[in-house]
């Protein structure tokens, strides 16, 4: 039995509307993905800093943000960040990224004593706010 026209187009368009069905699906599971990296990549990194850094379980998120905005948003820590990225795009290869930041750490430490120079707000830490030591 021939189809027609109509039913042609009909079963075109429902065949149409599967694949987008599954497109949608196919995105949702994407973004899940997504989402799921994302929620690792949170938790073991700042499951990294606390093993570093035990007392930072006991300040707020406010403190947590200043802490960070004055330990990484420098000049300094945009340096040491800007060899890890180089370092890890020159050797993607590498098996563990752990270890080529450590290498790149290790290679560019600053003493602990240094601070940044014009830093105005000295805050309740003895003024060594600055301080980067790694």
């Amino acid at each position: 039995m021939a189809k027609t026209r109509l039913e042609k187009i009909a079963e075109l368009e429902e065949q149409i509307a599967q694949i987008k069905n599954r497109q949608k699906q196919e995105r949702q599971k994407l973004n899940k993905e997504e989402r799921n990296a994302r929620t690792r990549r949170l938790c073991s990194r700042h499951g990294l800093l606390e093993k570093m850094l035990p007392e930072i379980v006991t300040i707020t998120d406010e403190q947590f943000q200043a802490f960070l905005e004055k330990a990484v948003t420098n000049q300094y820590g945009r340096d040491i960040l800007n060899k890890i990225i180089a370092n890890t795009a020159a050797t993607p290869a590498q098996s563990s990224a752990g270890s080529a930041a450590t290498s790149v750490l290790t290679a560019t430490a600053k003493p602990a004593e240094t601070h940044r120079d014009g830093d105005a707000d000295e805050g309740q830490d003895g003024g060594n706010v600055g301080s980067v030591t790694v």
